[in-house]
């Protein structure tokens, strides 16, 4: 008689990551012969920087390859409170933690501070894995549509009035988005600040992807004045510093929550590992020009892709920050099905793109720019020859 395991209710209120599940599909075609050209995942296609590599092998080499202290080693922690002094927030080593990547230290961030039935705010499109992260915790979900707005914050902000109360425990805020790419202006920010400060309740600022801006400047929401004492800031080194497969990021905010955050960190992953901290120094301290010249290659491509759908009439919302971009589906049906519409993309012009109703924006599809030129300029052809657009 075989066993059946009674899972948990928790993890079954969760579905796994649509954008990793695409990007599965495309390496099955791809196993079998296909050629796809796959623009579903968030990864630079930039290698890490040779200095970075080399920090981490010295490290390796110099025996750096056991446990460290559970919040991180002190030298790392100390350059990232330089790092985020230089945004504007006034930050000390002791209110760092250090995780095995930026998801790591949302999880923690969201399990320290949502209890059963809390309220917690998401302005969509927002990244797949907040809802999900906020179900596990057993908190209550309110959304804010943006999509109106070509995804921008500051026309919404009586939208987001309306739908925080007294009863919000947490906003979460993401700045440059994923998966617009879109950069909140200040007023916008400012705003948020005057809610949560009404409200009284905190914020998760998500800057992973802060370095890549476009002509436009990144703030970061714990610099402005009210919300140093309710802001958590979260970022980390796979976006910027092309570093996806270390694993390294971290979480900024006062001790009070660093003390609590730090029991579930201390009994879940114990550290980040030794080397990589050591590699993640050299990335903060030495890597301003290899990141430029990442930025201003995703630079190039955005113009190319904008100018590339506007001569086949496709009007995209131009992205501000980060390496992504949303692609109207509906042939003027705004809500038309992108599932069946990034299906038949894949299938049938084999490009890998996300239905834009995993991030709370239906009828829309994300592609990442985070390919060569020739490959994103194929991908348009592609989906233009299959009537797709």
């Amino acid at each position: 008689m075989s066993y059946e395991f009674d899972f948990s209710e928790r993890v079954g209120r969760v579905e796994p990551s649509a954008t990793l599940a695409i990007s599965n599909l495309a390496g099955e075609l791809e196993a079998d012969g296909v050629d796809v050209v796959d623009l579903s995942v968030g990864e630079p296609d930039f290698p890490t920087p040779e200095t970075v590599i080399r920090a981490g092998q010295e490290a390796m080499e110099s025996g750096h390859t056991g446990y460290t202290s559970s919040n991180g080693i002190a030298e790392l922690r100390e350059v990232i409170a330089e790092k985020l002094r230089g945004d504007g927030i006034d930050a000390n080593a002791d209110e760092v933690i250090v995780t095995p990547g930026g998801k790591q230290a949302l999880y923690e961030t969201i399990q320290t501070v949502v209890d059963d039935g809390d309220e917690v705010v998401l302005l969509d499109p927002a990244w797949v894995s907040y809802e999900a992260m906020v179900k596990l915790a057993g908190g209550n979900l309110s959304r804010v549509d943006l999509s109106p707005h070509e995804f921008q914050l500051e026309p919404a902000l009586d939208e987001l009035s309306d739908a925080v109360s007294d009863d919000t425990e947490l906003l979460v805020v993401n700045s440059p988005s994923n998966p617009t790419g879109a950069v909140y202006s200040d007023a916008a920010l400012e705003g948020v600040r005057d809610l949560a400060v009404d409200h009284d309740f905190a914020v998760i600022s998500d800057e992973i992807y802060e370095q890549i801006t476009y002509g436009v400047e990144h703030t970061s929401l714990a610099a402005l004045e009210g919300m140093e004492d309710r802001t958590i800031t979260i970022n980390g080194f796979s976006k910027a510093y092309s570093m996806t497969g270390w694993r390294l990021g971290y979480l900024h905010a006062p001790e009070a929550l660093v003390s609590e955050a730090g029991k579930l960190h201390s009994h879940s992953v114990s550290c980040a590992v030794n080397f990589v901290q050591h590699a993640g120094v050299e990335a903060i301290t030495n890597t301003d020009a290899a990141v430029g010249q990442m930025v201003q290659a995703f630079e190039e491509r955005r113009d190319m892709l904008v100018e590339m759908f506007d001569e086949r009439g496709v009007d995209v919302p131009t992205p501000d920050g980060a390496f992504y971009m949303m692609i109207p589906v509906g042939g003027g049906e705004p809500r038309a099905d992108d599932q069946q519409w990034c299906e038949n993309a894949i299938q049938e012009a084999h490009v890998a793109t996300v239905p834009g109703s995993a991030f709370g924006a239906p009828g829309y599809a994300r592609i990442s720019y985070a390919a060569s030129k020739e490959r994103l300029r194929e991908a348009v052809e592609r989906l233009d020859d299959g009537g797709m657009l």
